[in-house]
């Protein structure tokens, strides 16, 4: 607990405390330190090593002589003697000597000196020190450090800012934002209508997706006062400073509304409170105090809160409630024109050959964030420029979307001849049960150079970003997920099979039970949900009983038998393609699109 600074005592306790305990060493311990290390010794001997030469330094003092030895740098201490040719032996002698002037001061000046002087400097250096360590109210404090102020950054606007403009593929969070950003340069058609601005706006969405990029959009449209500070900066070290940083944030706000005030990471200070005792009661305070200062008694006139999250279910109740946070935006991950809009516009300080196609990106990129696009942009630029180009290609891209998903290629990797030839046709049968297949994605690529994790892969684009899948799609994927494993025995038979199919065979398995205990898609089990476990979910845990889960196994096992089934009909069928697409990969190590599509319509054959 910190001390109330008018509690504390005058400073002129402590100081005559000081001055005691120094005046009793100065006087009681000093001295007999002192007099411990020098020697006393008779006149005479301090004449006879003047003589001799044995003195090295003398100091003539008031009423005695110190003087150190030239061979043993011992000091020694004899009587002061009316003895007038002392100085002319001392010179001849050729030793360095000083004496002490004495000057008679007045007793008034030496206690001013010695005393008033000294306290009274010291009381003033006190007075400036404890100001500055104890004012709570000071922004130079040392030991609070403004810790009572908000320390909020106000946005200063600028023609360079980010705009709307500068933001893609949120239409419907723009929307909603620019209402507000309209209802602050115009308030008075929506007040002659009988409408209110909202309190506050809760930014919702998963990382990446540009809920800050939005708000930083407000504060470039916006022509007022934009506050902006993070969750974790209200949290303090000291019970009640993030709730005072609270009030202040909000004290300057009142004083520059209509104003906007934008909290990033709202989380940090706005978690359920569990009530429980021993909690973290400054988080609580922090927390409180914002509940009030946005829908207090006192009210809170033009002021608008914007705040952004990717957890909103962790949020307190009493914080997303009408009347504090008016409306949620979600901020969504982009579709497919979402996300060839948002490459659009990262790309614009970019320089790109024409044979760079931003759809085909973004069909890769399915399920890839705001940020990531950004990154693989910024990425595509590092490859050219590694490689002195002056344009970013389109191989640079494929590069880049490949690198910021799976890892950098591994092509100085050392592999064994039998593992090329087993890659090679791993991947060559994913392929062929895809193109046979016919479902709604096709090859975009196929390698057998390593990335990251993998020793090869098939890359599918889908032929349109659907917001359903079909039980069609599943089965057909599980089959296309099984073509590898399903490669591998036909070619090198059962008691040859190898680990290259442990992903694929974990992903099919997740698909069939998925299809079972989630979504209804078998007849055995009909539309019912068995399994609540998944992130989300309202039942949160296993819905049936022992018995219904070995059903539930033998029905994953049926669905993955099929599907593994399918695969081995498929590629004994076209046996000659699986072949034909093989003999090519490990020639080129990669095979584009366009060109697997020629070698299964036996062009290549």
């Amino acid at each position: 607990m910190i001390e109330d600074p008018k509690n504390r005592r005058p400073f002129i306790y402590y100081y005559i405390i000081v001055l005691v305990i120094m005046t009793a060493l100065n006087f009681l311990v000093v001295p007999f330190i002192k007099e411990g290390q020098i020697k006393q010794v008779d006149y005479g001997t301090f004449m006879t090593m003047t003589e001799k030469g044995e003195i090295s330094k003398v100091d003539i003092q008031t009423n005695q002589i110190l003087f150190t030895g030239k061979n043993d740098n011992v000091i020694y201490k004899t009587g002061l003697m009316n003895d007038p040719g002392l100085t002319d032996r001392l010179h001849n002698a050729g030793v360095q000597f000083s004496s002490e002037i004495i000057r008679k001061e007045s007793p008034l000046l030496s206690a001013i000196v010695s005393w008033v002087l000294p306290l009274a400097i010291f009381y003033f250096l006190w007075n400036r020190i404890s100001k500055r360590m104890f004012d709570r109210n000071s922004a130079n404090s040392l030991m609070f450090g403004g810790m009572g102020r908000s320390g909020a950054k106000i946005y200063v606007k600028s023609s360079e800012g980010i705009k709307f403009s500068d933001v893609a593929g949120e239409d419907e969070a723009k929307e909603n934002l620019t209402e507000i950003v309209d209802y602050l340069h115009d308030p008075s058609k929506y007040k002659d209508i009988g409408a209110s601005m909202p309190k506050g706006i809760l930014l919702v969405g998963p990382p990446g997706t540009g809920k800050t990029m939005l708000a930083k959009a407000v504060a470039g449209e916006a022509n007022v006062p934009f506050f902006s500070m993070s969750g974790s900066e209200f949290v303090e070290m000291f019970v009640g400073m993030g709730a005072s940083k609270v009030r202040d944030l909000f004290k300057q706000a009142k004083e520059k509304a209509p104003c906007i005030v934008f909290i990033d990471e709202i989380d940090a200070i706005g978690k359920k409170r569990d009530g429980q005792i021993g909690g973290n009661d400054e988080r609580e305070q922090t927390l409180n105090q914002l509940l009030t200062e946005m829908d207090g008694f006192e009210g809170n006139s033009g002021v608008m809160i914007l705040a952004a999250t990717n957890r909103p279910d962790a949020l307190d109740p009493a914080l997303t409630r009408p009347g504090r946070f008016d409306r949620q935006v979600v901020v969504e991950m982009p579709d497919i024109k979402g996300r060839e809009e948002i490459l659009k516009v990262h790309a614009k300080n970019k320089k790109f050959a024409p044979d760079v196609d931003f759809k085909v990106i973004a069909k890769k990129t399915a399920g890839m964030a705001g940020a990531d696009l950004a990154n693989i942009l910024n990425e595509g630029a590092i490859l050219a420029a590694r490689a002195g180009r002056t344009e970013i290609t389109m191989a640079d891209l494929e590069e880049a979307s490949e690198k910021v998903e799976m890892g950098p290629e591994k092509r100085s990797k050392v592999i064994a001849d039998i593992d090329k030839k087993i890659t090679a046709y791993h991947e060559a049968g994913h392929a062929v049960v895809n193109h046979i297949l016919g479902g709604e994605t096709k090859v975009h690529k196929i390698t057998m150079i390593p990335r990251g994790p993998a020793g090869g892969y098939t890359m599918p684009l889908p032929a349109e970003e659907r917001m359903y899948r079909s039980k069609k799609y599943f089965l057909n994927e599980m089959a296309e997920f099984y073509g590898g494993r399903a490669a591998e025995e036909i070619i090198f038979g059962k008691d040859q099979i190898t680990t290259g199919a442990s992903s694929d065979i974990k992903r099919a398995s997740a698909i069939a039970r998925f299809m079972v205990t989630q979504i209804g898609m078998t007849e055995k089990f009909g539309p019912i949900l068995l399994d609540g476990t998944q992130d989300g979910d309202m039942f949160q845990r296993k819905y049936y009983s022992e018995e219904t889960g070995k059903e539930i196994d033998d029905e994953v096992r049926r669905l993955l038998n099929e599907a593994y089934q399918k695969a081995i009909d498929i590629l004994n069928t076209h046996r000659n393609k699986l072949e034909a697409v093989t003999k090519v990969l490990l020639e080129k190590e990669t095979i584009m699109g366009p060109e697997f599509e020629a070698i299964m319509k036996n062009e290549h054959i």
